[in-house]
C-alpha cells in the first residue's frame, strides 16, 4: 500500500503515474530544511481527483462480424462423400 510520502517521491522522480498518465504533484514542503508539514494547494488535489476519476467510455455498437470466407476457392459441400 503506499502512502502520500510515496506518491510524492515517485512524482519528484518522474515516476508516479495515474490511470497510465505520468503525473508530477506540485506540493511545498515547510520547515528549516523543508522537514516541515507538506502543503497541497486545493486545486492540485482536486487536480488530482480528476486524473484518478473513472471516466465512462462510449458504449461500443453490436455490429456483427462480417464472415470471413478463407475457403472460398472450394465450390462444393464440405463432409463425408455419399456412400
Amino acid at each position: 500500500m503506499l502512502t502520500l510520502y510515496d506518491w510524492l517521491t515517485q512524482s519528484d522522480v518522474g515516476e508516479f503515474q495515474v490511470r497510465g498518465q505520468q503525473v508530477t504533484i506540485d506540493y511545498l514542503q515547510g520547515g528549516r530544511r523543508g522537514q516541515g508539514r507538506i502543503k497541497i494547494p486545493e486545486k492540485e488535489v482536486q487536480r488530482l481527483l480528476d486524473l484518478m476519476r473513472v471516466k465512462p467510455k462510449s458504449p461500443r455498437s453490436n455490429r456483427p462480424k462480417p464472415i470471413k470466407r478463407s475457403l472460398q476457392h472450394i465450390t462444393t459441400t464440405l463432409g463425408r462423400p455419399d456412400d
